[in-house]
């Protein structure tokens, strides 16, 4: 297995680029099998996540060809619409396949998915997505007690549905069903991050009638059947904030481009708070050297508050400041076990439940031997190496590199010491 080895201190300086979307790449790529036509899918971040959600699609059938590191022409040509489970264990953004699959081709079949151990995950919200377009849902069990999911549905017609949570892949599993529905459907409590604005955006380029994606009602009016089109994925506004908060922690001059700055106002709420100096333009925020002063309360929300995805760093960025943080964070109740991990490195934190804790700074960080248990604990892990006196090492990044392109070489051109190493 890799690992990181970081020797922290050091004053990072100059500019990193932000990748596409992770969030929005994979239901993206699931909408490619709405048509028949070819479809070219650009700014796709060249990360594990990616990879094996295209092994899934070429598993059934799906024609994926290379174009570059960072696009990718998909042609759907189905010949099963049962899923790997030895793939969709690996990754739970795959859950956006059950809709699209059943939009088209009426039928499919999936074990419960894996990715990140954060908590519990059920699909409760996405099969109220499938039976409230009139699909039959079926769940068994395979012989190791995990659910398996058939969905059948030879009338796709409109709903009007009230999802039970503001779940995103629900959201999107309600769109990918709607664009292809008989009649019209209206999807009110939905999700409206920006990834489920640019899935929007990509499916009215193939032709669908979708009105108020990025809100919380969405119209949708069905159509016969949808063409090819070409897409480029937005930014990660999620990659942006991690990175931010890093040049926040390490009291470095960090430049992010190839931003979209309206889907960072929360965070730039939070940065005000905390003192944190910054300038921004059309396109890149740069994150100044501050004094970092703590905040009563941070806490994760439904967008467009705080992503609960960027809680992790945003941990390790107040063992950075004056005083003492409440970290709340709700939605999920493994995300903050991580913390013990920055116990050991140093950092004065309370866990007070599975979803609050304390953070008192600042702390002066020690180099320790961590393991890295999701893709977002493992980026603020990353952080808080890069904090530390001494040389810490990650193990098990995989989890670390499933949603950040090329983290070694990003970091490594503004002045970091990290490197991969078997």
């Amino acid at each position: 297995m890799s690992n990181f080895l970081i020797t922290g201190g050091k004053k990072l300086k100059g500019s990193i680029q932000i990748s596409g979307n992770k969030n929005a790449m994979l239901p993206i790529f699931a909408a490619a099998i709405l048509t028949k036509e070819k479809c070219v899918i650009k700014n796709v971040p060249d990360i594990a996540d990616g990879r094996v959600m295209l092994e899934i699609m070429e598993d059934i059938g799906v024609r994926v060809k290379k174009l570059s590191d960072h696009s990718y022409e998909l042609q759907s040509d189905i010949v099963k619409t049962d899923l790997n489970p030895n793939l969709t264990k690996k990754l739970r953004g795959c859950v956006t396949l059950m809709g699209a699959l059943t939009s088209r081709y009426k039928k499919m079949t999936m074990e419960h998915p894996g990715g990140c151990v954060i908590g519990k995950r059920s699909l409760d919200a996405n099969l109220q997505v499938m039976r409230s377009f009139g699909a039959e849902v079926k769940i068994g069990k395979n012989k190791d007690n995990v659910p398996v999911y058939r969905v059948a549905n030879k009338k796709n017609k409109g709903a009007n549905l009230f999802l039970e949570e503001q779940s995103v892949t629900a959201t999107e599993n309600a769109l990918l069903m709607a664009v292809l529905a008989s009649g019209k459907t209206t999807i009110e409590n939905a999700a409206s991050e920006p990834h489920i604005r640019d899935l929007a955006e990509f499916l009215k380029k193939m032709g669908a009638r979708i009105d108020g994606a990025g809100t919380n009602i969405i119209n949708v009016t069905g159509v016969k059947k949808l063409r090819g089109a070409i897409h480029s994925v937005i930014p990660d506004h999620m990659e942006a904030i991690s990175f931010a908060c890093l040049a926040a922690a390490t009291k470095s001059k960090l430049k992010l481009t190839d931003i979209i700055v309206s889907d960072l106002k929360m965070t730039l709420s939070i940065f005000d708070k905390m003192n944190i100096k910054y300038s921004i333009g059309k396109d890149y925020l740069e994150i100044l050297p501050s004094k970092i002063k703590a905040v009563d309360k941070i806490q994760d929300g439904l967008w467009p508050a705080l992503p609960t995805d960027v809680v992790s760093p945003f941990v390790v960025l107040a063992t950075q400041a004056k005083g003492t943080t409440l970290i709340h964070q709700w939605m999920f109740e493994g995300r903050l076990f991580f913390i013990d991990k920055l116990i050991t490195m140093g950092a004065n934190i309370t866990l007070c439940d599975p979803h609050r804790a304390l953070v008192t700074g600042p702390t002066k960080l020690q180099a320790k031997k961590v393991e890295s248990p999701d893709i977002r604990a493992g980026i603020a892990l990353v952080i808080a190496a890069l904090i530390a006196k001494g040389t810490t090492q990650i193990e098990n990044i995989y989890q670390i590199e499933r949603g950040h392109e090329q983290i070694v070489e990003r970091l490594r051109n503004v002045g970091a010491d990290i490197k991969k190493i078997d």
